[in-house]
C-alpha cells in the first residue's frame, strides 16, 4: 500500500510541473512560428491545463481501466466549478465582464449534453469517441477564427490572455522544454494511474469512483493554480475561462479518447449522479457570471455554496463506496 501512495504523490507533483513545463514550450514554439499571441492563449494557454486529464484517461484506457478515465473526465469537471472556482472566489471575489465568455458558455453547455446523449445507453464506445474527438476539433477550429476575426482590445478576457503568453524562448528551448513535459507527462500519468488502481483495489474500491475523487482533484490542480494567481493579479476573466476551457476539453479530448481507445459499458451512477451534479453545477456557475444585467461576478458566499457543494458530493461518494 505504501508504494502506491507513494507512486500517487511523485505522480501528482511530476504531473503538474510536466504539464506547465510542456505547455511553455508549445506557447514559446508557436510564438517563433508567428502565431498570434491571442490564438495561442485561446489554444495551446486554454487548453493546456487539461494535458494531465487527457495522458491520465490515455493511459488508463490502455490498461483496460476506463472507468477511471470516464470519472476522470467527469470528476475533473465537477472539481473545476466547485472546488477550483469554489476557493478561487473565496481568496479573491470574480468579476466577470468578457463577451468571450458569453459565447463560450453556451458551447460548453452543449457539449456536456451532447456527451450525456450519447453515453445515454450505458456505453462509451468507438463511434461516440471519433464523435466527440471530432466536436473537439471544431471547437478549436471555431476558437481560433473567433481569434483572427474578433481580436478586440477593450474584451478583457482578450487582453488577459495575450498578457499571459509566456514571452519569447529560444527555439531551441521551446522544443526541449515540449519534449521533457511530454516525455515527463506520460511517465507520471502511467505511475499515476498505476498508483490509483492500486489504492483501489486494496480498498475494494471502483476505478470510477477513483477517478471521480483522488484523480479527479490531482489533475485539477493545475486549473486551481491558474485561476487562483489569475485572481489574484485582477485577471478574473483568465480565471474562469481556464475552467471553461479545460470542462470542454475533459468532455470532448478526454471522454473522446477513452472511447475510441477503450470501449466499455460503465456504471449507471455516471448518468443517474455524476453527469446531473456536473449539469448542475454549469447552471449554477453561468447563472453567477453570465451577467444578465450587466457584469456577472462570483462573490465569497457563492464561492462558498461551491465549495461546499463539492465536500457533500465528495462525502456521498465516500458513505456510498465503503
Amino acid at each position: 500500500m505504501l508504494e502506491f501512495i507513494i507512486a500517487l504523490i511523485i505522480g501528482f507533483i511530476l504531473l503538474v510541473w510536466s504539464a506547465d513545463r510542456f505547455v511553455l514550450g508549445s506557447a514559446a514554439t508557436a510564438r517563433n512560428l508567428g502565431v498570434s499571441p491571442l490564438i495561442i492563449g485561446m489554444t495551446i494557454m486554454g487548453f493546456g491545463t487539461s494535458a494531465p486529464e487527457m495522458l491520465v484517461a490515455t493511459i488508463a484506457s490502455l490498461d483496460n481501466n476506463p472507468g477511471l478515465a470516464i470519472g476522470n473526465a467527469l470528476g475533473s469537471n465537477i472539481a473545476n466549478i466547485a472546488m477550483v472556482l469554489g476557493i478561487t472566489s473565496l481568496i479573491a471575489p470574480m468579476s466577470v465582464d468578457s463577451n468571450t465568455l458569453r459565447r463560450e458558455f453556451p458551447i460548453m453547455f452543449f457539449v456536456m449534453l451532447l456527451a450525456y446523449a450519447l453515453m445515454f445507453d450505458g456505453e462509451l464506445g468507438r463511434l461516440d469517441g471519433i464523435v466527440l474527438l471530432t466536436g473537439l476539433v471544431a471547437v478549436i477550429i471555431w476558437m481560433v477564427r473567433m481569434g483572427l476575426k474578433t481580436q478586440d482590445i477593450s474584451d478583457p478576457l482578450q487582453t488577459e490572455l495575450i498578457d499571459e503568453v509566456p514571452s519569447e524562448l529560444p527555439m531551441k528551448t521551446a522544443i526541449f522544454w515540449i519534449i521533457v513535459g511530454l516525455g515527463i507527462l506520460i511517465f507520471s500519468s502511467y505511475i499515476l494511474v498505476w498508483g490509483a488502481t492500486g489504492i483501489a483495489r486494496a480498498f475494494g474500491i471502483s476505478d470510477l469512483i477513483i477517478g471521480l475523487t483522488i484523480i479527479a482533484i490531482g489533475t485539477s490542480l493545475p486549473e486551481l493554480a491558474a485561476s487562483v494567481m489569475g485572481a489574484l493579479k485582477g485577471e478574473h476573466e483568465i480565471a474562469l475561462g481556464n475552467v471553461i476551457g479545460s470542462n470542454m476539453f475533459n468532455i470532448l479530448g478526454v471522454l473522446g479518447v477513452a472511447g475510441l481507445i477503450q470501449p466499455s459499458h460503465f456504471m449507471p451512477d455516471v448518468l443517474l449522479r455524476d453527469f446531473p451534479v456536473m449539469i448542475g453545477l454549469t447552471i449554477a456557475l453561468f447563472i453567477m457570471a453570465y451577467g444578465f444585467r450587466g457584469p456577472g461576478h462570483i462573490n465569497r458566499i457563492e464561492g462558498a455554496i461551491l465549495t461546499s457543494i463539492f465536500v457533500a458530493y465528495l462525502a456521498y461518494l465516500y458513505f456510498t463506496a465503503i
